[in-house]
């Protein structure tokens, strides 16, 4: 099978890597002197350094040529860049089947991915999403891993996950496209939430219970929307959450970090270097809860730290002088 991987960030590089052990691989920067630099360097030293190219991989700046004759594109962007790239594939005629893995709700309009293929993509598109716990430094050096292929169209997930499946990377299958997006958008805002408590040397009961009371958040929230709850039970949920809460590699666990430190945002995401979705994520998440009246004071102690220039030491304080009541699972 052709693929088109679109986007060759960290992720979409590992997964190019991945994937072309058993596919023809393209993979697609809008960056033309990146993706000259891969070709020539046969890596992607910018983001993914010490993760070598094989040989059957290529490399275009090219989209109507990445996308040529593709059986599945795999659109591996920030969530800024999902828009714009599916655009440009309409613009092309492409009616290609098609997966997202970008993490996090659209700024300014609080939708989520398959809300944006909506508005830009034919209804007749097979379309899903492809997350779960991943790091992308250990996807491409081989180590094993296993994530989640979602989308409403249940034979489509089924058939996708069959044809990627390998040896190393373990595919599921699952219906739930609503309730998948919601865990990769909102473990990226309770990473944040579990930097600062790690940041502050709050302990690992402390982590455990902001956790535990962060996926209640997360499946409330499914729950207005409506996922299903054991969607958040799976890999796209507490599987993920765990990883990208505690894991080193995590970008949005590093902006926790930084933010017990007392940096400023602005400060932090230079520091940073890549994108953190759950930055942006944060604000929208905590907009459509508003609306929808659903209680997630974790994700708003987020925000008030990212965005209201409230001190940790005030955010948590807040948190835990909230009055005591009946614990539920969501």
């Amino acid at each position: 099978m052709k693929i088109a991987v679109l986007g060759a960030g960290a992720w979409g590089t590992a997964l190019a890597i991945r994937f072309a052990e058993r596919h023809a691989v393209t993979l697609w920067s809008r960056d033309a002197a990146q993706a000259a630099a891969m070709e020539a360097e046969r890596e992607n030293q910018r983001y993914l350094p010490s993760a070598p190219f094989p040989a059957s991989l290529q490399v275009s700046a090219d989209l109507e040529y990445a996308v040529q004759d593709a059986a599945l594109l795999l659109i591996v962007t920030p969530m800024a860049g999902l828009r714009p790239t599916l655009q440009a594939l309409a613009g092309h005629g492409s009616r290609t089947p098609l997966l997202w893995a970008c993490k996090g709700l659209e700024a300014g309009s609080m939708l989520f991915p398959h809300q944006v293929a909506a508005e830009v993509l034919d209804p007749g598109i097979a379309r899903g999403m492809l997350s779960g716990p991943s790091f992308a430094q250990e996807v491409a050096k081989g180590l094993p891993a296993a994530v989640t292929i979602a989308s409403n169209d249940g034979a489509f997930a089924r058939e996708t996950t069959t044809s990627l499946n390998t040896a190393l990377l373990r595919l599921y299958a699952s219906d739930d496209l609503i309730g998948v997006e919601i865990g990769a958008a909102v473990k990226n805002v309770l990473a944040i939430a579990a930097g600062v408590c790690d940041g502050l040397q709050y302990g690992l009961n402390a982590r455990a219970a902001l956790l535990t009371r962060g996926l209640a958040e997360m499946a409330r929230f499914g729950a207005a929307l409506g996922a299903k709850a054991e969607t958040f039970m799976g890999l796209a949920g507490i599987g993920d959450l765990m990883l990208t809460a505690t894991g080193d590699l995590s970008r949005n666990r590093r902006v926790g970090l930084l933010l017990a430190q007392g940096l400023k945002l602005n400060d932090i995401l230079i520091n940073l270097g890549h994108v953190a979705e759950g930055v942006p994520t944060a604000r929208e998440v905590l907009r459509q809860a508003e609306q929808l009246g659903v209680d997630m004071p974790i994700t708003r102690a987020v925000c008030r730290m990212l965005f209201d220039q409230a001190t940790v030491d005030d955010v948590v304080s807040m948190l835990m002088e909230r009055a005591p009541k009946m614990e539920s699972a969501i």
